[in-house]
Formats: structure tokens, C-alpha cells, sequence
């Protein structure tokens, strides 16, 4: 007995249709999903007591962080950063500018490196504030900018990449 091609495609079908109904059946009876559910009691508040809220933790400011930054510990954060930056001096730019000697350098100002928009048009120069807030959030110090790095959120990471780069130079830059 010969059958077509579309009475093969047409059993093929059918049989997992059949299959996979097969297995969900078989599934769900072995395992309930409404066995899984847990129910979590509440005390109710008594009048007496207010549900404080977590203090948070409080902030350093960043003369005091960058005092105790350590570059060594700045150097071991920056190699996420290696992937598109170069510390080296008179070194190559790659997806992003070489960072040689940036504490205190305007903006935007490095030969041949295509900045984007966003920060040509900001002017001023990288202070220990403004590398501070473009580490914590790239996108959000300069939206529209080119760098992708999500950023640092830790204050203590960030101070350390400065303290790093400010260390990458002939003549560091006074601490603030």
C-alpha cells in the first residue's frame, strides 16, 4: 500500500499533536501546581508600632572616597574597561578613546577619536565630579553618548578607577 505525500505529513501531524497532549496529560497529573502554593501569614500592626523603613546606607562624599581610593584596586576594576580603552601613553584609541593623562583633560579632546555629539557639545573638563558621575551612568551623564558600559554602581569602584586613572599621568592632578 502506497501512501502520499501529503497523507505522511498529515499522520506526522497528527501523531505529535498527539504527543505532546499526551505528555502535558501525563504531567499535569503527576505534578499539581496547585500543591506548590504557599501561604504566607501577616501580624496585623498594633497602634503603638510603626513599620520602619530600612535606613539607608549613608553616602561618602567623593573627596573622602578618593582619599582612601587604591589605584591598585582601581587597575583591577578598569579591566572592564580594557575591552574598548587603552591607558598607554600616546596609545591607540579603540571602540573608545585612550585614557593616558585623562584626569583634568577638556572633554571630548583626543586626535582622532570620533566623539559623539553628546559630549562634544558639553564642553568643560573631566574633574574628579564629572568622572564620577559619568562612571556611575554613561547614558545618563551624556544621553546620546556612544558608550555602552552600563556603568559602576558601587561609589567605592569608582573611586578607585579614578584614583587609577589619576595615577595615569606625568603629573597627577590634586586630590579635592
Amino acid at each position: 500500500m502506497k501512501f502520499s505525500l501529503l497523507e505522511k505529513l498529515g499522520a506526522s501531524v497528527l501523531i505529535c499533536a498527539w504527543l505532546i497532549y499526551g505528555a502535558n496529560f501525563i504531567g499535569n497529573a503527576l505534578v499539581s501546581p496547585d500543591s506548590h502554593v504557599t501561604t504566607v501569614a501577616v501580624a496585623p500592626e498594633t497602634e503603638g508600632t510603626a513599620s520602619a523603613a530600612p535606613e539607608p546606607e549613608p553616602e561618602i562624599d567623593l573627596p573622602t572616597l578618593l582619599a582612601s581610593a587604591d589605584a591598585g584596586a582601581g587597575a583591577r576594576v578598569f579591566r572592564k574597561c580594557q575591552a574598548c580603552h587603552t591607558v598607554d601613553q600616546g596609545g591607540a584609541n579603540r571602540v573608545g578613546p585612550n585614557l593616558w593623562d585623562v584626569v583634568g583633560r577638556t572633554k571630548a579632546a583626543v586626535d582622532g577619536f570620533s566623539y559623539s555629539g553628546a559630549l562634544t557639545d558639553m564642553g568643560g573638563d573631566w574633574s574628579y565630579e564629572n568622572l564620577d558621575a559619568f562612571l556611575a551612568s554613561p547614558r545618563s551623564y551624556a544621553p546620546g553618548n556612544k558608550m555602552t558600559f552600563n556603568g559602576l554602581k558601587k561609589p567605592a569602584d569608582r573611586a578607585a578607577v579614578i584614583a587609577y586613572l589619576r595615577s595615569l599621568s606625568d603629573a597627577p592632578k590634586p586630590l579635592p
